[in-house]
């Protein structure tokens, strides 16, 4: 049997924490002390179900998730293991998020028992206008041209958002928090496989961009590869920096004046962000989107994240028909998971955005009474014609189905205390690497979240879309950090990485664990069925099913044959209390607890 590197690398991982726990040692890169009580359960393409009884961290990061549960080991709490996760994945995953991006978090108060949703999504700076991406020319610049450069970048949120966390919930200081990430970022981490995947696949682009180039190359020139040491001195320093000095650093002092320059200096695309910006930028506490599904209750990210009402209004529609996911997929079931999601995706670029600027009816979205009249447009044996229209939430709301490729890089990590506090947390650059920018001497990638915007500003009447790029506004997103509440108390916490994607993914999960009744493990490796109002991706697992694929293709639907679609991290509280933690196969990820 054939082992890839990144299959070695987890085997190599589960004998050093077993190595060290025997002698009494500490595991490092970022030093935290294995406990005897953790224990894993995988094999090759698994990261299989993990059971605790005190906390848990799963993660997309062997690093991370071992640093975040250190924490939760030496008496912190979720929040504390949550920022410390992020600060690591910072150094560990540069391509999918980091302190020059942005996040979106849903996290569970144990004591006041409360769900409460965090905003740290990228803001545009001031002066963007909605003719951004337009080209002299007066067309809208091509996708490949709009994404790289500082013209893309937004206003950062991730570290303001940590720094809320820690500041109303932690108890460790900032300096704590950001030691474990820059001990790793200081003496070296190995490139796993998809790493080295993702910046091969990414070379020529980042190469435009010397101070990038240079992190992520070998001595001897081209990219890093699979086994190599990755170091980054200069992110050490700078969270070093942040611990000593907190985040007035990074957006009123000299990291701000570097990212500015980074940003307005670039000779790729210069953007106009100004120190105004950065030190304006406040993440957002927003109340959750609260839907319910056969006794559960779902709670999600508000706007400008679309991800809460687009599933809202999936599991409503669901629910309303009645249809009832369970044993094997039938093609009757999938053609409704299919069209269920693509009337909501005809709704949600239709009318969700930023609610700070425009006027979006969450409420009317996410009834059950407008859930009952978009099913009643779904046909018996017969798929609907794509792109499906917009419904009519209320009267003097301008519709459009602009739409654009939102990347499939992401982060997510799930978190669990002794406490039962809880974290679900999905964090982006948009586009690996970012818009391509490393912020000259500080070590960090800034996001390309301005790309998130509609290029295309103005609808046939001429009227500005939803999500049109201005000055202080939040792209929309699709990012669905989602936690699960039975009768009050939290049973289950599960997000994705996968751009637009990740909607449909995590609605697959949860029907997987509340219709099919799978274990958690195995509501994560089913494959997957996604539609975003255009053709469905069907996993390949389900598309080689000739007789399913034949009578979906009679129904009318061009199927896309689709390898992978997403990443869940979930854990989830079972009747017993105990912790159950799962982690992706389609990528790296690990599960640990104690």
């Amino acid at each position: 049997m054939s082992l890839n590197f990144s299959f070695l690398s987890r085997l190599a991982l589960v004998y050093a924490c077993f190595f060290a726990i025997l002698c009494n040692a500490k595991y490092d890169p970022s030093d935290p002390d294995v406990s005897r009580e953790i224990g894993v359960r995988f094999g090759p393409g698994s990261s299989g179900a993990f059971l605790a009884q005190n906390g848990m961290v799963t993660s997309s990061s062997f690093e991370a998730t071992m640093a975040g549960l250190d924490v939760l080991r030496k008496g912190g709490n979720a929040f504390d293991a949550a920022v410390v996760v992020q600060f690591v994945l910072t150094v560990t995953e540069p391509y999918a998020s980091g302190i020059g991006g942005g996040l979106f978090a849903v996290a569970y108060d144990s004591k006041e028992e409360e769900v409460f949703t965090l905003d740290g999504r990228e803001t545009a700076p001031d002066a963007a206008e909605p003719d951004l991406f337009v080209g002299i020319n007066g067309k809208v610049d091509k996708f490949s041209s709009r994404i790289d450069g500082g013209r893309a970048a937004g206003v950062p949120g991730t570290l303001a958002a940590l720094a809320y966390l820690l500041d109303e919930y932690g108890t460790i200081s900032m300096a704590e928090a950001v030691e474990p990430a820059a001990r790793i970022a200081e003496t070296g981490f190995i490139i796993t496989e998809p790493f080295a995947r993702n910046l091969a696949a990414h070379w020529r682009r980042l190469s435009k961009f010397p101070e990038t180039q240079k992190l992520f190359s070998r001595p001897g020139g081209g990219p890093l590869q699979a086994g190599d040491i990755c170091r980054n001195p200069e992110l050490a320093a700078t969270l070093r920096l942040i611990g000593r000095e907190g985040v007035s650093v990074f957006y009123k002092g000299p990291i701000a004046q570097d990212i500015v320059a980074t940003v307005n200096e670039s000779k790729e695309n210069p953007g106009a962000m100004s120190m105004a910006d950065l030190a304006d930028y406040k993440p957002i506490r927003r109340e959750p989107v609260v839907s319910n599904y056969r006794g559960y209750t779902i709670c999600g990210m508000d706007m400008p994240s679309s991800g809460g009402a687009s599933l809202a209004l999936m599991l409503n529609m669901l629910e309303s028909q009645g249809a009832a996911f369970n044993g094997e997929w039938t093609a009757e079931q999938l053609h409704t998971l299919i069209d269920v999601q693509n009337l909501a995706f005809a709704d949600r670029n239709a009318f969700m955005a930023d609610s700070d600027f425009v006027s979006v009816p969450t409420d009317v979205l996410i009834s059950k009474s407008y859930a009952q009249k978009r099913i009643g447009e779904l046909k018996p044996n017969q798929g609907l014609s794509t792109p499906v229209s917009a419904g009519n939430p209320y009267k003097g709301v301008a519709t459009t189905n602009a739409t654009r490729e939102e990347s499939p890089y992401t982060t997510h990590f799930t978190i669990v205390d002794k406490n039962r506090n809880i974290l679900s947390i999905t964090s982006t650059l948009e586009q690996h690497f970012g818009c391509g920018l490393l912020v000259e001497n500080r070590g960090f990638l800034l996001n390309n979240e301005m790309t998130d915007f509609n290029a295309h500003a103005k609808d046939s009447d001429g009227e500005l879309t939803p999500n049109a790029p201005q000055g202080g506004k939040r792209p929309r997103s699709s990012m669905s950090p989602t936690i699960v509440l039975r009768d009050g108390k939290p049973v289950l916490a599960l997000g994705s990485p996968g751009g637009s994607r990740i909607i449909g993914v995590t609605l697959n999960v949860l029907l997987n664990v509340f219709d099919r009744e799978l274990e958690l493990q195995e509501a994560i490796n089913a494959p997957r069925v996604v539609a975003r109002n255009r053709d469905p991706e069907i996993e390949s697992p389900l598309y080689r099913d000739q007789a399913l694929k034949e009578s979906l293709e009679g129904m009318g639907y061009q199927l896309i044959d689709s390898q992978a679609v997403g990443s869940v991290q979930a854990i989830r509280i079972n009747d017993s209390g105990w912790l159950e933690g799962a982690a992706d196969p389609r990528r790296e990820g690990l599960a640990l607890g104690y």
